[in-house]
Parts: C-alpha cells; sequence; structure tokens
C-alpha cells in the first residue's frame, strides 16, 4: 500500500498537467486562431504605378508597379476597378490606389492619379 500512494500521486500530477496542456491548447486555438489566408489576402496594401492600359471590357486597368514589400515584387498586372475610376484614368498616367485580393481577382479602391511633376 505504501508504494502505491507516491505512484498514485504521480499519475493524478500527470493527469492534471496533460489536461491543463489540452486546456490551454483549445483556449489558445480560439483565443487567438491563426490568420486565415482569405484574411489576410483581404488586407488592403499601397500601390504605386503607371497605367499601362485601360480594358473597359474586363472593368480592369493594367498597371506597372512597384514593388509591395512582403506581398509581391514589382511586375505589370491587371487590377479590377469601379467604373468611375475606369472612366476617370488612361493609359500613361502615374497612380497610387490600395490594391486588395478579393473573390480570386487583384482589385484597386482609392485609385488617384498623381499629377505630373513640374520642371
Amino acid at each position: 500500500m505504501k508504494n502505491s500512494l507516491p505512484r498514485l500521486a504521480l499519475m493524478a500530477a500527470f493527469v492534471s498537467l496533460v489536461a491543463a496542456g489540452c486546456g490551454a491548447a483549445d483556449s489558445k486555438s480560439t483565443a487567438n486562431p491563426p490568420a486565415k489566408k482569405a484574411d489576410v489576402a483581404s488586407q488592403r496594401h499601397p500601390l504605386k504605378g503607371v497605367v499601362t492600359g485601360v480594358d473597359a471590357n474586363l472593368s480592369a486597368l493594367r498597371v506597372k508597379h512597384e514593388e509591395i514589400p512582403g506581398v509581391m515584387r514589382a511586375m505589370t498586372m491587371l487590377f479590377k476597378v469601379d467604373a468611375a475610376t475606369l472612366k476617370a484614368v488612361k493609359a500613361g498616367d502615374a497612380i497610387t490606389a490600395l490594391m486588395t485580393r478579393e473573390a480570386g481577382e487583384w482589385r484597386l479602391y482609392e485609385v488617384k492619379v498623381v499629377p505630373a511633376a513640374t520642371k
């Protein structure tokens, strides 16, 4: 009997630690769930670039943009825009905007034409 008491206490302590560890893992995963791809993708990132083409049929602008640190390298790509933006910009315009990815498409919001620098 003397021998089994320390074993029982040791097992109880072990079970208690395991249960506490499982509870901490469960509370941690629900309290701070890992960021989902959709959450990250729906973030808006500042973009600077030059419009190289306007495609009214696709409601999109082709933009040669600078690198967006932590998101993508500099490149030329197609971005969906709203109808007002489509009418307001033209090829050759330097722009700033907020870029995001929604429903599998790259989109621009808050597009502003940057005035040409005077010499």
